[in-house]
């Protein structure tokens, strides 16, 4: 076959793929259009759920196919909602109550860097004016950020990441006109990456009357941060410096710094917990009515998995990362010995031509308010693991925009180079 025919089989092929994803997209986001709760989640997961990336993962209870030889999932997993899912091809390989609409404590914070980080460039300065810190919920996290003082986005971007501080967030809040504008975005963007179960209130996660999310949405908004370099970059940080008060002192002027590490302790460790072998992020949380939450990726032997646990009902130290690394091992075990039970859908403007937000940024941010960085283009050089593999579709990594207006993804993360560069605690 010729060179021109297969390059004309191969566009063929990818423009089919797109328009079937669109086809089976679509009643699935009919199904589950966004509302706003105003009361508290049930004790029991809801008969019916949404059914975006699958009719299983809209049922209650767990969602496995097992296979020839594949492992059974852990007994000793209590949250009260769970999924596991391949980040670059987008298949759910099991799922716990998936749909179900939970409190996400900060692990929200992923839909807020996903939606502002790009904004801003992370040599800019910010001064910070007391309005910026009006509003923070009484017991928040916090990096410690001080009025009057200045901070870099970068600096701001590993407080959120590192300490989860809702001062860091509320800074950079007010740096993109205000919390309600933040959270205006943020629903915007949720809605296009197709989390329809996420209703924001604040961006930080704080506990707010009708402030939901699900194990599903939670993992799309993983997997579309994690496309963006800077957002890899920060939640695989282990520790790092923060610029601490200023000072005088006869006459000289100093400021010190203090150091802070990354409170997900799959990435970190703790006294009780070493750190998950290929972990390379996303984001903890915790708090009164979410309890403890947890989205995790991990690469071994070239397979990237996500994982989210909501709401562990045994409240053991450290019980979410427990169950989150037993969820890991099973997914690495039964990887290709099971039948997906659903997908991670792409994100809405994937399949159109048109500029997606998830697809942007893949190389770091833009200027103040630009919105998503210049797309990659990436080419297809041969096979195997040496080459830029690409997969058709809606499968995981880096979006590429054709001029074609058909949306290619690189079929492996940079995930490892983060694993190995990354300072062990």
């Amino acid at each position: 076959m010729s060179a021109s025919k297969k390059i004309a089989r191969r566009r063929l092929a990818v423009t089919s793929a797109a328009v079937l994803s669109l086809s089976l997209a679509a009643p699935a986001t009919a199904f589950a259009a966004p509302q706003s709760p105003t009361v508290s989640p049930s004790a029991t997961p809801p008969a019916v759920m949404s059914t975006v990336g699958g009719e299983l993962l809209g049922r209650p209870g767990t969602q496995v196919n097992l296979g020839s030889g594949a492992p059974v999932l852990p007994k000793d997993v209590t949250a009260r909602s769970w999924i596991v899912a391949d980040a670059e091809s987008g298949d759910v390989l099991a799922a716990h109550n998936a749909h179900w609409r939970l409190p996400p404590a900060s692990t929200l914070k992923m839909l807020f860097a996903d939606t502002v980080l790009p904004k801003f460039p992370r040599t800019e300065t910010h001064r910070v004016l007391p309005s910026d810190l009006a509003g923070i919920g009484s017991g928040s996290s916090m990096v410690g950020i001080k009025e009057g003082e200045s901070y870099t986005v970068h600096d701001l971007w590993l407080g959120v990441f590192l300490r989860s501080g809702n001062d860091a967030v509320h800074v950079l809040s007010a740096m993109n006109h205000g919390v309600g504008q933040t959270v205006k975005d943020m629903q915007a963007h949720a809605e296009e990456l197709q989390a329809l179960d996420t209703h924001v209130v604040s961006p930080d996660g704080y506990d707010a009357a009708g402030q939901v999310s699900s194990a599903y949405d939670l993992t799309l908004f993983a997997r579309s941060g994690l496309q963006k370099k800077d957002f890899r970059e920060y939640c695989s940080t282990v520790r790092a410096s923060f610029p601490g008060e200023t000072t005088k002192k006869k006459g000289r002027t100093t400021r010190g710094s203090f150091e802070i590490q990354n409170t997900n302790r799959l990435l970190a460790g703790d006294t009780d917990l070493s750190p998950y072998r290929g972990i390379a992020g996303v984001k903890n949380g915790n708090t009164t009515n979410a309890g403890a939450t947890f989205t995790g990726v991990a690469e071994r032997n070239g397979r990237v998995l996500l994982v989210t646990v909501m709401n562990p009902e045994k409240k053991d130290h450290n019980e979410v990362y427990r169950e989150t690394a037993r969820l890991f091992d099973w997914g690495f075990h039964a990887a290709g010995k099971v039948r997906p039970v659903g997908e991670l859908v792409a994100p809405r403007g994937a399949g159109t031509g048109g500029q997606g937000t998830s697809g942007g940024s893949a190389g770091g941010s833009t200027g103040k308010n630009g919105g998503a960085a210049k797309q990659v283009a990436t080419s297809v050089k041969g096979g195997g693991s040496s080459g830029v593999g690409v997969a058709l579709a809606i499968s995981g990594g880096v979006l590429a925009l054709l001029a074609a207006g058909v949306f290619l993804v690189n079929r492996r993360w940079p995930l490892p180079d983060l694993v190995r560069r990354r300072t062990r605690p």
